[in-house]
């Protein structure tokens, strides 16, 4: 008999019994890695739907969180707290349980697991004991900022948060300086500013792109030179989710096609023709003529 590890201050609302999966899901035993929507809580997969429906048990980071995911979907699965304060009290159980052919389920609050988020000791642990790991791939939002950047994305390192205080996060970006591919960080709203102006004095006026509440319905992107993007972000939209996008060394001022697109179409989206060209013709640096002519036919496409 599986033993899956008990907690007495598991809420209520997730220890209900789970529905039962489809009838053609079948979970072998072991570790399911298993990404959750960023925001739009249909971005999720019918894998995903089909693994949460199929677990012994949902690890959750927050499970007041992952309930409203849950609910959206009609599942019920039996899920427990999983985070950083408790991760190492509950890695021995759950690996009992998973050497015991136990199916465990592990998601974040929002996108791929692991990726800033709780779970590499539980994984590192898994494989050390021969368990299976499965990933069930999805949302993320270091990919979805890339995807709409206009910055170079076949080379890319993703660098997570910077530290909070001033002098370790100028060594962590000096130590980012020469890495020749487009950077990628989460960052808070309160720390923007002092991050954005850390980036300029120690990287440059290298191009750059802030997506904030990426796939929500007040989604946003903000493109200009790093020295420049904080003065675009109005007071009203330094709040929720926020990925910075940072082009690599060498393409300060190197606007692709697409890039140029990109900037334009977001310009259009909030300003007049007149003053989507000015400021993009500003940012990129490419005559106003050229930049006049793409905002044109961008225009007439929407």
């Amino acid at each position: 008999m599986i033993t899956v590890p008990q907690n007495p201050d598991e809420p209520k609302e997730c220890a209900a019994a789970s529905q039962d999966a489809p009838a053609s899901t079948v979970l072998e035993p072991g570790l399911y890695l298993v990404a959750t929507p960023i925001g739009n809580l249909r971005d999720i997969t019918l894998r995903a739907l089909d693994v949460l429906g199929a677990a012994d048990l949902v690890l959750a980071e927050d499970t007041r969180v992952s309930r409203k995911l849950f609910e959206a979907h009609g599942l019920r699965p039996r899920c427990a707290p999983y985070h950083d304060h408790n991760a190492r009290a509950k890695l021995p159980g759950l690996i009992k349980a998973l050497q015991e052919g136990a199916r465990i389920a592990l998601v974040s609050d929002a996108g791929t697991p692991l990726v800033s988020d709780p779970g590499f000791r539980l994984v590192r642990a898994a494989i050390a004991e021969g368990i299976a790991v499965h990933a069930i791939p999805g949302a993320s939002a270091a990919l979805a900022a890339l995807c709409v950047s206009g910055l170079p994305v076949n080379r890319f390192l993703f660098a997570g948060f910077l530290p909070a205080k001033p002098a370790a996060r100028l060594r962590a970006l000096e130590a980012l300086k020469s890495v020749p591919a487009s950077l990628v960080f989460y960052e808070s709203p309160a720390r923007l500013d002092a991050t954005l102006a850390s980036m300029a004095q120690v990287l440059g006026p290298r191009q750059a792109m802030l997506g904030r509440e990426l796939t929500k319905r007040f989604e946003s992107h903000y493109r200009a030179p790093l020295d420049q993007l904080a003065a675009l972000v109005p007071e009203e939209e330094r709040r929720g989710e926020m990925v910075l996008v940072v082009a690599p060394p060498g393409e300060d001022n190197a606007w692709s096609a697409a890039g140029l697109d990109a900037a334009l179409d977001d310009a259009l989206s909030r300003l007049s023709l007149k003053d989507a060209v000015d400021e993009i013709a500003a940012m990129s640096g490419q005559p106003r003529r050229q930049v006049y002519q793409r905002a044109l036919a961008r225009n007439r496409r929407r």
